[in-house]
């Protein structure tokens, strides 16, 4: 009994070694040498040199010079601690037409929910569509994580007007600058052409500037 307890203490402490240091230690320097950017969270620089974000999580941003992520159910909108979709399936009233209520004192319901025609009606507004204009699906639906950092190109499209207006310039060079920052399917067959959020928002920082206008975390 002692000689099978002993093996298999030697047992537990070598895979310890090799399980929780020598494997972990070994993927972090190859990914380190081959793929450093991946390993360290595939974050994005300003022209300053200072961290702005990732191009793997959205971020909220609302001003009219910017593109516009696809909406999101993560915590109170984008938060990366609790990503989570709706879990809401396609025939649900919910989904669709949402929930809007009131408190006794006149407030809104804190657990109101904006539904696809809710999120339709505020994207046709500020991008000054028709009532009846069609819209990007990605535009009007919640991604599985809460935290998409694409688009599609169709919805960067419908955005360029607004953000051509907001910047005082051309939309055809707004659509060149989504032509020029867009990635198409991987492997050439996997997923559809996109566009990242934040590289192209930051894209248009540096090419038709603001005044004081530069991407920062959890810009607006």
């Amino acid at each position: 009994m002692f000689n099978q307890l002993g093996t298999s203490i030697k047992i537990t402490l070598v895979l310890l070694v090799i399980v929780s240091g020598i494997y972990p230690l070994a993927v972090w320097g190859v990914s380190q040498v081959l793929l450093p950017r991946q390993a360290n969270g595939s974050l994005v620089k300003s022209s300053s040199g200072a961290i702005v974000g990732s191009t793997l999580i959205g971020q909220g941003f609302t001003k009219p010079e910017y593109f516009h992520p696809r909406p999101s159910a993560a915590g109170s909108g984008y938060d990366p601690t609790q990503s989570s979709g709706t879990n809401l399936g396609p025939t649900s009233d919910k989904l669709i037409n949402g929930v809007h209520k009131k408190l006794a004192n006149g407030k809104d319901d804190p657990n109101n929910f904006d539904g696809v025609k809710d999120l339709a009606a505020a994207y046709r507004t500020e991008n000054g569509l028709s009532a009846t204009a069609r819209v990007p699906v990605d535009a009007v639906t919640r991604s599985a994580s809460g935290l998409d950092p694409d688009i599609s190109i169709e919805n960067a499209r419908v955005q360029a007007a607004r953000v051509a207006k907001a910047r005082n310039t051309d939309v055809s060079a707004i659509t060149r600058l989504i032509d020029k920052t867009a990635h198409g399917r991987d492997l050439g067959f996997l997923g559809e052409p996109r566009v990242n959020v934040l590289s192209v928002n930051l894209a248009l920082d540096q090419e038709y500037p603001l005044n004081k206008s530069l991407v920062k975390p959890g810009a607006k």
